[in-house]
């Protein structure tokens, strides 16, 4: 089996199981349909399937600003099975024609931290298409944040998640140091 190294922890890829290649990648313009297609789908999940249309158009521009600090990260599949027709590319990104689709998404904020010059990065939204759990894919985006993380100098990427998110805790339990904290708000608006 093959090993990888994700901060201190190792991993194993998962057994192969009829898997096509993902690319993971920072989203670009012309992702905008697949990315979209794949936001409502985590959007509905977490009880907003209303979001403004004015919302979801704000919150894409911010993503392929290069001046602010929200990125987005996708996985894109790359099927082997040739070329799709018309009616299989809804949801796919950039390069459709050629077999692959938005199958995962990362928001992340870049921001200052008080304990150090080095900037940290907030994962805020992180979702994989139900269909296609299980295949590796969540930690393959991990892994690319963190090597984006190691590249470009960043602090810490961290994240939250919703005590109830037992399957999203057994990933993240395999590849982050889980953080003994209790989170509170105030909603403003």
């Amino acid at each position: 089996m093959a090993h990888c190294q994700i901060m201190h922890r190792e991993w194993c890829e998962p057994p192969i199981r009829n898997r096509t290649m993902v690319e993971i990648k920072q989203a670009r313009a012309a992702d905008r349909a697949g990315w979209e297609a794949l936001w409502r789908e985590n959007i509905a999940n977490f009880g907003a399937p209303d979001m403004g249309d004015d919302v979801i158009n704000t919150l894409w521009q911010r993503i392929v600003d290069p001046n602010h600090p929200m990125q987005a990260w996708l996985a894109v599949e790359n099927g082997a099975d040739g070329v799709m027709d018309d009616s299989q590319t809804e949801g796919y990104g950039e390069g459709s024609k050629e077999s692959s689709r938005i199958v995962g998404l990362a928001h992340i904020i870049l921001h200052p931290h008080t304990f150090s010059v080095r900037n940290v990065a907030y994962l805020e939204d992180f979702w994989v298409s139900d269909d296609q759990r299980g295949k590796g894919i969540g930690r393959k985006m991990i892994a690319a944040l963190v090597d984006a993380a190691k590249q470009q100098d960043w602090g810490r990427l961290y994240w939250l998640t919703a005590n109830d998110n037992v399957a999203a805790q057994r990933l993240y339990d395999r590849l982050a140091d889980r953080v003994d904290a209790v989170l509170y708000r105030i909603d403003t608006a």
